[in-house]
């Protein structure tokens, strides 16, 4: 099923609604706790390493690094792959609450997968996930790929009316989510612009950094501060960059 008009128009707003339950997990004070020691609302990372150590897997502190570098390599690869597609799709058309069809892109990431932008959400997801609660992560993860699905089906048929057949050949060889590992169309020749896309995906890059710097100190508590504070620049960020042309018409649901 495609989003409705208003999930595409309020869809960060739709985003950061999903977050704040995932980190919240407001239901958890209703359920019995996770293990014998009373505690909930534990995060993901501490009750996975927990679990990985009693299995005998691996010690507990080398289950936290190995759960560290998991959040690190889906919330890098996250925070490139919106920022390499941003630079070509325009950080104005990507903060746009209406869908645009100024031209047909086939330039990098999107001539390996059709949504780069949707496929780096849910990446991010998966790798913040580890500083929620159990089920606020699941809630999270679960919620976003649901909105990821239908937001993309939502754009197909808008840019099937603006392009028709080029843009079906499009759907046809290039796939919706998961990159082909070779580019399956022809690069367009556009010319990225990359200083508005770090500006314009300053949230996913300055999670990456949070991660990545202070993750080794394997607390969870300053590592959401800081992910708060990135949601704040990147607030300010988007503030400053220029907005994107009006579309070719109204928007399709």
């Amino acid at each position: 099923m495609n989003a409705t008009r208003f999930e595409y128009r309020f869809r960060f707003a739709l985003h950061a609604i999903i977050f704040f339950l995932g980190f919240m997990a407001p239901w958890d004070r209703f359920l019995p706790a996770l293990d014998s020691s009373g505690v909930k609302g534990d995060s993901t990372w501490l009750v996975l390493s927990t679990i990985l150590w009693r299995q005998g897997w691996f010690s507990f502190q080398i289950a936290t690094v190995v759960l560290l570098v998991f959040a690190l390599i889906f919330t890098g690869v996250a925070a490139w792959l919106r920022t390499w597609g941003t630079a070509y799709v325009s950080a104005g058309v990507m903060r746009s609450r209406s869908m645009h069809g100024l031209g047909l892109l086939a330039d990098g990431p999107f001539r390996r997968t059709r949504n780069p932008l949707y496929l780096g959400t849910l990446l991010h997801t998966i790798g913040v996930a580890i500083l929620m609660p159990p089920t606020g992560a699941v809630f999270a993860i679960a919620a976003i790929w649901i909105l990821q699905i239908r937001l993309a089906r939502a754009e197909e048929p808008y840019l099937l009316a603006q392009f028709g057949q080029p843009y079906a050949d499009y759907l046809a060889r290039v796939p919706r989510f998961i990159p082909a590992l070779r580019p399956r169309v022809p690069a367009a020749g556009a010319a990225p612009h990359w200083f508005q896309a770090i500006l314009g995906e300053l949230y996913f890059i300055g999670a990456f950094i949070t991660l990545a710097a202070f993750g080794w100190s394997f607390n969870a508590n300053p590592l959401r501060r800081g992910i708060l504070i990135s949601l704040g620049l990147w607030f300010i960020a988007l503030a400053l960059l220029p907005r994107a042309p009006k579309p070719i018409q109204a928007d399709a649901s």
